[in-house]
């Protein structure tokens, strides 16, 4: 599993943020989302790096990275944090400029990152999602049951914390079978090894209190004002709830000005056919 990618670990100030890299040519940092680590990108990260210099970190709060404290305001796990978190390690990694694909919630720093820092972003991929301000703007029931667990995991803590932890992979992979057929069995025991550490089953939810609170003022802040500036394009499973929901690309370009994507024949996890051409 990205064996023979290198590995290093960056202190940004905050935390501590574990990666791979391997590759030559243009720089392309890849961001994983919920409850994953730099490991779901094991199958494209080796194709890519034939052409990009790839960087897959964990978040913060995830995988080997540190678990920084939080505070009342959940700020330190707010996607700001976390996309200033990326800027120093391509820093690191002696790159100014880079391309950026996020997939969930790594899509949610991706953005972030091209908000924030937009001369560090020359063009920008997000994977199933639309923006935090926009979702949380719109909310239906049809919204509220299918995804439940950002208002579960928001509460205050430490009720879903004790929750999870008396039993953390019925939590985060109720199905074992199935949940080895979507995400291989090496990466889902890393997974597994990685979510029942306390400090990272907070640290998750701090980052979805972050979600519905410093992260939703951030969007609100920015709306109508700010827009990403890079070529910014747009993928999403199709059999998933994202473009039942919403007209996916509308919503994006009311953020970006250059904006492309489609769906794919895939759900939120499971892989596309494409990716056996």
């Amino acid at each position: 599993m990205m064996d023979d990618f290198e590995t290093t670990e960056i202190q940004t100030g905050e935390t501590s943020i574990f990666a791979r890299w391997s590759g030559s040519g243009s720089p392309i940092l890849l961001l994983h989302g919920f409850p994953q680590t730099h490991l779901m990108w094991r199958g494209v990260a080796p194709m890519l790096a034939r052409s990009f210099t790839v960087v897959c970190p964990d978040l913060r709060g995830y995988g080997r990275s540190g678990c920084p404290a939080s505070t009342p305001d959940h700020a330190p796990y707010a996607k700001r944090a976390m996309a200033q978190d990326m800027v120093v390690v391509m820093e690191q990694l002696g790159f100014e400029r880079f391309f950026v694909a996020g997939h969930d919630r790594g899509a949610r720093c991706a953005y972030r990152l091209a908000l924030d820092h937009p001369e560090r972003v020359a063009k920008l991929a997000v994977l199933d999602i639309i923006p935090t301000g926009e979702a949380l703007r719109r909310i239906t029931p049809e919204f509220a049951l299918r995804y439940w667990h950002w208002f579960f995991l928001a509460q205050p803590g430490d009720l879903p914390e004790r929750l999870i932890g008396a039993n953390p992979d019925k939590y985060y992979f109720r199905n074992r079978e199935d949940a080895s057929a979507r995400f291989g069995e090496e990466s889902l025991a890393e997974y597994l090894r990685c979510v029942r550490n306390p400090a990272t089953i907070h640290a998750m939810c701090e980052d979805y209190r972050a979600g519905v609170t410093v992260d939703f003022s951030h969007d609100e802040a920015d709306r109508g004002k700010r827009r990403i500036a890079c070529p910014v394009h747009v993928v999403w499973a199709e059999r998933d709830e994202l473009p039942r929901l919403y007209d996916v690309l509308a919503v994006w370009r009311e953020w970006a000005t250059q904006v492309t994507g489609r769906g794919l024949d895939a759900g939120h996890f499971s892989r596309s056919p494409l990716l056996d051409d």
